[in-house]
This record gives C-alpha cells, sequence and structure tokens, in this order.
C-alpha cells in the first residue's frame, strides 16, 4: 500500500482545491533563515573560523532551546595581534669579581638591594663600596698618579655621592689636593681611616647605580684573590620573551606592547631590544635578526612601567610561564562586543545575533561584524550596549 504523498488531498478541503503543503512549506522556511554558527578565536596574528550547525530557537515556546545561554553586549576597546607566552624576572645575571687581596668577612644576602655609595661586602672588616662606572679600577688613586679616565670615574661619585660640596671639583682625569679632600670626607662617612687614598679593592665598579643580589657565590672566610664574589642584576623587573625569527620584526625596539599577568591584571610594556644566547649579539633599531643569524632564538627583552604590579606577580609566580605578550596589531577603541558563539552567518548574506529582551523570545538581528580578536567580535547595527544576546553555553 502506497503511503500519503504530498499531493493526497487534505481533510476538509474540496475535491480540486489545491492543498497546502505543510512539509515543503517547512523547508522552504527553515532554507531561508538557516545559518552557520561562527567560532572564530585568535591564534598567533590570525584568525582562524570553525563553522558549526546553527542551533535553532524553541519554536513551540519561543526561547532558546537547552544548551544555550546569554551574554552581554558591551562596550569596550578590542585589540588583535600575537600574543607570546614569555616570563618577568631581573635580567642576566653579571659577575662581581673581587679586587685585591684580604678575607671575605661579610656578603649580603640573595635579593638584597644595594645603591651607588653602599656596602657590596665586606672584607677584613671592612667595607667594599658599589660605585657606578663603566670600567673597573685597576690602580691605587691618590695626589701623583697620572691622569686617567679612572680618577675622571672617581670624582663623578665623589661629587654624586655628595662628597665634593665647597671644594669646586672639576670632573675631569687629574688627581687634585680638592680630590684627596673629597676621598678624606667619603673616607671618613665610612669609617674608614682618612688617608685621601682609594686603595684597590675598596670600591666595586658597575655600570648601575644600584643592583639586586641574585647569587652570592663567595664564602665567608674565604681569600678574596681575584674570585667572583657576587652575581647581580638591575632591581628592575623586565618581561623576556622568545619569538620565532620571522616574528622579531614585530618586536621593534621602542614599541609598545600588552603584558597580562598571570594572576589577573595588564600593564604596558616597551621593548628594549634582543639578543642571541648562542653569540651574545644584540639587536637595535629596526628589531631584525641580528648578528650571524645563529640557531638560538632571539630573547626580547621588554621594560615595564608599573614595577610594583610586576614585582608582586613575580614574588606570586609559580614556576614557568609568567606573563603573556600581546603585540597589538589592530585596535577598535569604543565599540560594541559580543562573543564570537554569538554570531549567526545568514543565508542571505551577512551575519545577525538574536536579541532577547525581557525574557521574550529570541529576535534575529542582522549585524555588521568589525575586528574579531580574543573570541570577540566587534559589532553595529540595531543593537544596544546592554542588550542580552544568545550564545551556547
Amino acid at each position: 500500500m502506497n503511503g500519503p504523498t504530498d499531493d493526497a488531498t487534505t481533510p476538509g478541503t474540496a475535491p480540486g482545491q489545491d492543498a497546502p503543503r505543510p512539509r515543503r512549506r517547512r523547508r522552504r522556511l527553515r532554507n531561508s533563515v538557516i545559518a552557520l554558527l561562527v567560532v572564530a578565536g585568535v591564534s598567533g596574528g590570525g584568525a582562524a573560523v570553525v563553522i558549526q550547525p546553527w542551533r535553532p530557537h524553541d519554536t513551540a515556546t519561543g526561547q532558546p532551546k537547552a544548551g544555550t545561554g546569554t551574554a552581554v553586549v558591551q562596550r569596550t576597546p578590542l585589540s588583535s595581534g600575537m600574543r607570546l607566552a614569555g616570563r618577568l624576572d631581573h635580567g642576566t645575571g653579571v659577575e662581581v669579581t673581587g679586587q685585591g687581596r684580604g678575607t671575605v668577612t661579610g656578603l649580603p644576602a640573595p635579593g638584597e638591594v644595594i645603591k651607588t655609595g653602599g656596602a657590596v661586602w665586606e672584607v677584613d672588616g671592612k667595607p667594599v663600596v658599589l660605585f657606578t662606572g663603566e670600567r673597573p679600577l685597576w690602580r691605587d688613586l691618590a695626589e701623583g698618579v697620572p691622569d686617567g679616565p679612572d680618577v675622571k670615574q672617581l670624582k663623578r661619585n665623589l661629587v654624586d655621592l655628595g662628597h665634593a660640596s665647597g671644594l669646586g671639583l672639576t670632573v675631569d682625569a687629574k688627581f687634585t689636593a680638592a680630590t684627596a679632600v673629597a676621598v678624606k670626607r667619603w673616607q671618613k662617612s665610612l669609617g674608614l681611616e682618612q688617608t685621601g687614598k682609594v686603595e684597590l679593592g675598596r670600591v666595586a665598579v658597575l655600570p648601575m647605580p644600584e643592583v639586586r643580589v641574585k647569587e652570592v657565590a663567595a664564602k665567608l672566610g674565604q681569600q678574596l684573590a681575584d674570585t667572583t664574589v657576587l652575581k647581580v642584576t638591575s632591581p628592575e623587573v623586565v618581561a623576556t620573551v622568545q619569538p620565532e625569527d620571522d616574528q622579531l620584526p614585530q618586536f621593534a625596539p621602542g614599541s609598545t606592547v600588552a603584558l597580562e599577568l598571570a594572576g589577573g591584571g595588564t600593564v604596558q610594556g616597551q621593548v628594549r631590544g634582543f639578543t642571541r644566547n648562542n653569540d651574545g649579539q644584540s639587536g637595535a633599531g629596526n628589531g631584525g635578526p641580528g648578528g650571524n643569524g645563529g640557531s638560538q632564538k632571539a630573547t626580547v627583552t621588554i621594560t615595564v612601567t608599573d614595577q610594583e604590579a610586576v614585582r608582586k606577580a613575580l614574588e606570586n609566580a609559580q614556576p614557568g610561564v609568567t606573563v603573556t605578550v600581546t603585540v597589538t596589531d589592530r585596535t577598535a577603541q569604543d565599540v560594541l562586543v559580543v562573543p564570537v558563539t554569538a554570531l549567526l552567518a545568514l543565508a542571505e548574506g551577512g551575519y545577525g545575533v538574536q536579541v532577547v529582551h525581557d525574557g521574550g523570545a529570541p529576535v534575529l538581528v542582522p549585524v555588521k561584524v568589525g575586528l574579531v580578536a580574543n573570541a570577540r567580535a566587534e559589532i553595529s547595527g540595531e543593537v544596544r550596549e546592554g542588550d542580552r544576546v544568545v550564545v551556547p553555553s
């Protein structure tokens, strides 16, 4: 026996009249409205698109089916760009070597911060003092020594520390009588014998006016004898990241990046430059690969303005990745944003969202899609901030 067909007469319809065709009508309706859910996620510098079947709302109740929820339309800035995992730390440690002879009688603790004029360690019960400069001392300095850049470096520190006040001391390469007076003042402030002579090993010269002790290499009671005493870094917390070579041009020195902290919050950073671990060569200017193009990845160093935030993040960080670095590609300011899962690709072209007002049935509203980033999409159209749109839960 043949089953009913779409051409069968519907009860209640006179013979010869065209009967409605519910199945065809339902198919036409479904084909005219069916849409595809577009799920976009940013990976690296681009967006990946995955298409899933559209989930229709319940035609009997006018409400979304189970498995869906809603999200609020927000007005906010939206940025896209490359995201890379990085670390927070104090930078590469610098070894500090002791000069002269004697017994190590005092050492700082790891993490201690020492400023110019402070004691970095102690030898034979006397402090060895941090001075700022580009080269270590190589001789005793006193009246009668030949002129030299080490004398100029000494005088600069004496002036900066306030020991040359009223002496009319000129910061040059000549060790004068006024220089000897400034040295005696400095020695008095340290409780040392006021000889006017700076003996080799009394100061440790580093290119940083302030250092943080990363590691203590020497031991109490050890003979100095040109050994490494400390490893120090800058007290400043920096972010480091290792991009691929084809990503490196986006880290031009001086450019601004965003740093998303593992514990929450975002701070701004500025690219300082990069180094390559295999050859020690650094890059500046265009941010492109430098040196001899060794096999090691470049390490980009990023300075951070909000030191308090990153110090706290570093103190609370677990081993591993502590920061996510985002290089902004495009930014849209003050725009309406929804989750990309709220977007519906319409059969007639373009996109729409289902807006829910006061618990009523969802209303399909066409929208124009702008920037898509971080699983969110910029939209414009007959949608307002605070509206709720349907999304898969």
